[in-house]
């Protein structure tokens, strides 16, 4: 892999992190179409590296917002913030629960499988467009649904299944407010991505030596900027209830997919 390879690379993830088209499922894709030739230890490692870039795409945009949280949790009685964190614990239970059992056993499956990944973004699209038969009802998300947002996360470790889809429209459909649900979207999953990074920067599966880290400071760069925009603009494309047209995307990218791979 090079400069330019982990530049692209990092911009799917950037913008895919973020817009409801699943980050995994198009790295997968970008990876095949680029013919990135990584070993498994490099490839883990790039992907900690354009994970964590995104991460903290979310908190510079959310900055406001986590500073708040912070300091609303330090106070001595329970609070609305106490509350909102108690949610976020809430809805990264069954993701835990997945990652800790079944991850590896899901990679191994998806990994290189472009017909698998087609046919997750398909039903990605599906989602997507259930939400045009969402009605808004409340304006705060409740102990139960930042558990059921939290399953639809846990399926979203499926590459070709968007995260920020998933949680997004998971949440419309409950009826929660738009503007509620792709901020608690974008929040739930930092510390899962710490947490995940952790996990992995610990393990036994990879390799530090004969690394081109210039290749990927690029790619975290990349990542990272193409984040910053990706996010703001979801914020809005959700505000805005436009999401119709990731849904034909999805599904006309995931047929594509398993078309070529088919001859």
């Amino acid at each position: 892999m090079d400069i330019v390879d982990a530049i692209i690379l990092g911009i799917i993830q950037g913008l895919t992190e973020f817009l409801p088209v699943s980050s995994s499922g198009h790295l997968e894709i970008g990876r095949e179409i680029l013919n990135a030739d990584l070993l498994a230890s490099e490839n883990l490692l790039f992907t900690i590296i354009l994970h964590f870039a995104t991460a903290i795409s979310t908190i510079i945009v959310f900055k406001e917002d986590i500073i708040n949280l912070i300091k609303g949790s330090i106070a001595n009685s329970i609070n609305g913030n106490h509350k909102y964190l108690f949610k976020i614990i809430i809805s990264m239970i069954p993701a835990v629960l997945i990652g800790l059992f079944f991850e590896e056993e899901i990679e191994i499956l998806f990994t290189g499988n472009i017909t698998l990944v087609g046919s997750m973004l398909i039903i990605t699209g599906i989602l997507l467009l259930l939400t045009k038969i969402s009605k808004e009802k409340r304006r705060q998300i409740s102990y139960s649904h930042s558990f059921i947002v939290g399953l639809a996360q846990a399926f979203a470790i499926i590459p070709g299944i968007s995260r920020s889809g998933a949680t997004i429209c998971t949440s419309l459909l409950l009826g929660n407010n738009k503007k509620q649900s792709a901020k608690f979207s974008f929040l739930m999953v930092i510390p899962l991505i710490f947490g995940k990074i952790i996990k992995d920067l610990f393990s036994d599966n990879i390799g530090f030596n004969d690394i081109d880290y210039i290749v990927y400071i690029f790619g975290f760069l990349s990542a990272f900027m193409t984040g910053l925009f990706a996010c703001k603009l979801m914020l809005k494309i959700v505000k805005n209830n436009s999401l119709n047209i990731f849904s034909a995307y999805c599904i006309i990218l995931g047929l594509i997919s398993i078309i070529i791979t088919s001859f």
